[in-house]
């Protein structure tokens, strides 16, 4: 029997990652965390990269990434978590890929702030 996620259980996983650490005068890693619930109840998760010529990446661009590599697509909950484990809405560039991975993502629902969800579609301009 598969033990249900919730908001909660995704959080505390992505707070579990988050923690900002450098890796060179160029590069830090870890500032943000995240987490996402795929259709099928797999977790994958991701940190960001931030690089001193803003070639790095954010949080959810990884989890989409691990995601991928296991020939999955669709996205049932997601969150992203800063130091402190603030929940932190996905930027603009993080929502159009959710989106672009998988149209069912309109659907996905992305946690703005502790017991507060709304459906990609609301995130989108014009509802996606």
């Amino acid at each position: 029997m598969m033990m249900m996620m919730t908001e909660a259980d995704l959080i505390a996983t992505a707070n579990a990652l988050v923690g900002e650490f450098r890796t060179s005068a160029d590069c830090s890693a870890g500032g943000v965390a995240a987490a996402i619930l795929s259709a099928s109840g797999r977790v994958y998760t991701g940190i960001c990269v931030d690089t001193q010529c803003s070639m790095g990446f954010c949080a959810e661009h990884a989890a989409v990434a691990e995601m991928l590599k296991a020939r999955e697509s669709e996205i049932a909950l997601v969150v992203a978590v800063a130091s402190g484990g603030k929940v932190v809405a996905p930027c603009g560039r993080c929502r159009e890929l959710m989106w672009q991975v998988s149209p069912r993502n309109r659907h996905a629902m992305v946690v703005i702030g502790s017991g507060h969800q709304v459906m990609l579609a609301e995130l989108l301009p014009h509802g996606g």
